[in-house]
């Protein structure tokens, strides 16, 4: 699917890294380096600019490798970019770890994943269907 984009980055744009990879990692844009001290968080920007189709969003996700080896995240994980969405894309980090981290540009910091989503049309009612699982959730499935 085409999606029509505006790089400001200077840095080439996200690509996947596989044949079958969801997602494309997505650089820091950056004029100097960011500190991101232990539990500190920081609005990274990306110098991309999007017009994705209606019916579909970006997803901003997490890297894996930064979150394990590093502890460094995105905070409102997955960040939606919705289709109407015209700004500057940005990803909020946040330092999990318990050392400082310098996030520096071109610095792969997070995931774009194109999702399609449906629109809710509510339907309001007095009852629910039943369901084997009913009002059970948040462990209610047990540890093990």
């Amino acid at each position: 699917m085409k999606v029509k984009v505006i790089n400001k980055s200077g840095i080439a744009l996200p690509a996947y890294a596989t044949e079958f990879s969801a997602g494309m990692d997505v650089r820091a844009c950056l004029d100097e380096p960011v500190l991101l001290k232990p539990l500190g968080r920081a609005m990274i920007p990306t110098g991309l600019f999007l017009e994705i189709p209606v019916g579909f969003e970006v997803q901003v996700r997490p890297r894996s490798g930064l979150a394990a080896k590093k502890g460094i995240t995105v905070l409102n994980a997955p960040g939606t970019i919705d289709s109407d969405y015209r700004g500057e894309v940005c990803v909020i980090l946040v330092n999990l770890s318990s050392e400082d981290f310098v996030v520096e540009n071109g610095e792969r910091i997070a995931q774009l994943v194109l999702a399609r989503h449906e629109v809710i049309e509510w339907e309001e009612s007095d009852s629910l269907s039943e369901s084997g699982r009913g009002k059970g959730g948040f462990g209610s499935t047990g540890v093990k």
